[in-house]
C-alpha cells in the first residue's frame, strides 16, 4: 500500500470514528429518554421547537461556517440550562442530546426533500458539541456544585464552558474537512478558530444569554433573545451575497482572455483551482487563498495589452523581459478594475525571480506553467511536466511549490475539483 493511500484510510478512519462516535451518543440518548421519559416536558419541547427552527431556517452558501446558528444557539442554551423561571431543572446530558437530536432530524425534513439535507459532518458535529456542553454541566449541576456560584462568577462559568465547546466544535469541523479532503490540519483549524469568532461569538452569547434569561424569566425568553440572531444570520447572508457576486464579477473578467482568444477555454480556471489546492497544502490562511484565487484568474488579463497574442496563451516559454512586460500590464489593469492591491501585486511579479516573490506568486507561477506545459503532451504529460518543473526549480520554481503541487496532483488522481466562482 502506497503512502497516499495509507493517509487516505487513516483520513476517513477519523471522519468514521467521529460520525460512529456521534451515532453511539445519539442512540444511547434516545434509547435513555425514550425508556425514562422526559423531565420537565414543557422546557424539552420549548427548545426542541427552538432548534428544529434554527434547523428549518439553516443555510449552505459558499460562505456559512455555522449552517444553522439559532440551532446552535438553542442546543448549547439547553446544554447548558439550569434553572426555569428560578426552578432547578433536573433533565440530565443524555435528554440534552436526545432532545437536540429529535429537534434536529425533524427540522433537516424539508431540506432532505429539497435535495439539500445537511451532511453527516453537520449532524455529528452538531450531536457531538452539545453532548460534550451537557455533559460538562448538566451532572455537575445536578450535584449542587454550583449553588454556591452566583452572579459574575456564573455567567463566567458559562462563558468558559460554552469557550470549551466552540473550541471542541473549531477542533471537531477541522478533523472532518482534513478527512474529508486531506488538507493540512493545522490551517484548517486556524481558519476554524477565526471563524469562530465571527458568527460562532454570536451563537455562544446568545446561548449564554438564553440559559440565563430563562432562569430568571422563564421560556418566554427564547423568542424574545432569538430574534436579533435571526438578523444577524440574514444580515450574513446578504454579505456572503455581496462576496459571491465580486467573486463572479471576477471570474467574468478572467474569461475576457479566452472570449478574445488569447488563452484557451478554462485556463484561468483551472490555474486559479488548482493553485487554491496548492495553497492550502501549503497551510495559507483563508484570507491569503481568497487573494491567491483572485489572482490565479487573471493572471493572463495583461495579455489583452498584446497586438498579436501568444500562440495558445503560453507565456511560461517566452523570454523573461516580455514575461515581465505582461505580468506588469495585468497588474495595471488589476489596478484599474479595483480588485484589491494585493491580488495586483501577485499578477504583477509572476516574472520576478522565484526568491523575491511573494508565496502566492509562486504558485500562480509554477502551476501555471504545469498547465501549458501538460495542456497538449498526451497520456504522459503530468508526469513530463512536473519533471520539467522540478529541472527548473534551481531558477524558476520553488522547490516546496512543486512538491506541493505533485502532492495534490497525486492525492486527487490528478485531477483537482474546487468550487471556483
Amino acid at each position: 500500500m502506497t503512502r497516499t493511500s495509507q493517509n487516505r484510510t487513516a483520513e476517513g478512519g477519523m471522519r468514521t470514528l467521529v460520525h460512529t462516535a456521534a451515532a453511539l451518543l445519539a442512540t444511547l440518548s434516545l434509547a435513555h429518554t425514550l425508556w425514562s421519559g422526559l423531565d420537565e416536558r414543557a422546557v424539552a419541547l420549548s427548545f426542541g421547537l427552538l432548534v428544529m427552527l434554527g434547523e428549518l431556517t439553516r443555510w449552505s452558501g459558499p460562505e456559512s461556517r455555522e449552517a444553522a446558528p439559532l440551532a446552535a444557539a438553542g442546543a448549547l442554551s439547553y446544554a447548558l440550562l439550569g434553572e426555569d423561571a428560578g426552578r432547578a431543572t433536573h433533565h440530565g446530558a443524555l435528554q440534552v442530546v436526545a432532545v437536540i437530536v429529535a429537534a434536529t432530524l425533524a427540522g433537516c425534513v424539508p431540506h432532505v426533500a429539497r435535495g439539500q439535507g445537511p451532511t453527516a459532518d453537520h449532524l455529528a458535529r452538531r450531536v457531538l458539541t452539545a453532548g460534550f456542553a451537557a455533559v460538562c454541566f448538566q451532572p455537575l449541576h445536578s450535584q449542587g456544585v454550583f449553588e454556591a456560584w452566583g452572579g459574575p462568577a456564573y455567567v463566567l462559568l458559562l462563558v468558559a464552558l460554552l469557550g470549551l465547546t466552540a473550541l471542541c466544535d473549531a477542533v471537531l469541523a477541522a478533523a472532518l474537512a482534513h478527512s474529508r479532503t486531506g488538507w493540512p490540519f493545522g490551517p484548517l483549524l486556524r481558519d476554524e478558530l477565526r471563524a469562530t469568532l465571527g458568527i460562532g461569538t454570536a451563537v455562544c452569547a446568545t446561548g449564554v444569554v438564553m440559559a440565563l434569561a430563562v432562569a430568571v424569566v422563564g421560556l418566554w425568553a427564547l423568542p424574545v433573545f432569538s430574534l436579533p440572531l435571526l438578523l444577524t444570520q440574514l444580515a450574513f447572508r446578504r454579505y456572503a451575497a455581496v462576496r459571491a457576486t465580486y467573486r463572479q464579477t471576477i471570474a467574468s473578467l478572467a474569461r475576457a482572455t479566452e472570449i478574445a482568444g488569447y488563452t484557451p477555454a478554462g485556463h484561468a480556471r483551472r490555474v486559479a483551482v488548482l493553485s487554491r489546492a496548492v495553497g492550502r497544502e501549503l497551510g495559507l490562511s483563508e484570507p491569503e487563498l481568497t487573494v491567491l484565487e483572485y489572482a490565479a484568474l487573471m493572471h493572463d488579463i495583461g495579455q489583452l495589452s498584446l497586438v498579436d497574442p501568444v500562440p495558445a496563451g503560453a507565456t511560461a516559454a517566452l523570454p523573461v523581459e516580455e514575461q515581465r512586460r505582461i505580468a506588469l500590464l495585468g497588474g495595471a489593469v488589476v489596478r484599474q478594475t479595483g480588485v484589491a492591491a494585493a491580488v495586483a501585486v501577485v499578477v504583477e511579479r509572476q516574472a520576478d525571480p522565484y526568491r523575491e516573490q511573494p508565496l502566492s506568486a509562486r504558485i500562480v507561477r509554477a502551476v501555471n506553467a504545469y498547465e501549458e506545459k501538460v495542456r497538449d503532451a498526451g497520456a504522459g504529460g503530468p508526469l513530463r511536466a512536473l519533471e520539467e518543473l522540478r529541472l527548473a526549480t534551481g531558477r524558476d520554481y520553488q522547490p516546496e511549490v512543486v512538491e506541493s503541487l505533485a502532492r495534490v496532483l497525486a492525492r486527487n488522481g490528478g485531477v483537482v475539483r474546487e468550487r471556483i466562482g
